[in-house]
């Protein structure tokens, strides 16, 4: 599942279902969800909650501000399963910030294995990766290690070279990127 049908979500969509992937979109606007599946060849839900209960992983393609909101509103469909955080933070911190939107969302939802990936690549570069025939890098971060390697996978599969970047807290360094 994919939330969020703006710029990235359109993209990761396409690139998911050209990786024959099943995909469902959400959006806090329906009709832009509907839209963007229709464009992506992939399918269109009216909720976030409905997207992500029926998901194996659940990337979430939305600003940093709405993250909280769309925590609360999956919390109880995301136990035991994959998030993928794409967010950066719009204004980071000189000093360095002393957690990663990746960290605060895991602890929005503790029952989730929240992983960090696509957010150091534009949304053009994510529906299509390759430049030249080359592999541009994707970075993993993430603390279970069998969700960071089905999202390392899913990567791989969507033409990046796929990153082990280390533990959630790496996302500090990723959102910076």
């Amino acid at each position: 599942a994919i939330i969020g049908a703006g710029n990235v979500g359109r993209a990761l969509a396409t690139s998911l279902t050209r990786a024959g992937h099943d995909v469902t979109l959400a959006a806090a606007h329906p009709e832009h969800a509907r839209d963007a599946a229709a464009a992506a060849g992939a399918s269109a839900v009216t909720t976030s909650a409905e997207a992500a209960s029926a998901a194996d992983l659940v990337v979430l393609a939305v600003p940093a501000s709405a993250l909280g909101d769309v925590a609360t509103e999956i919390a109880p469909t995301v136990t035991g399963k994959v998030v993928v955080d794409v967010s950066n933070r719009p204004t980071p911190n000189d000093a360095g910030p002393s957690t990663s939107i990746a960290e605060e969302l895991q602890g929005k939802l503790p029952n989730a294995k929240v992983v960090k990936a696509f957010n150091t690549a534009f949304a053009s570069r994510m529906a299509q990766p390759r430049v030249a025939g080359v592999a541009p890098d994707g970075y993993v971060a993430g603390d279970d290690a069998s969700a960071k390697r089905s999202v390392l996978e899913v990567v791989e599969s969507l033409g990046f070279r796929p990153v082990d970047a280390g533990s959630l807290a790496s996302a500090r360094t990723l959102e910076g990127m």
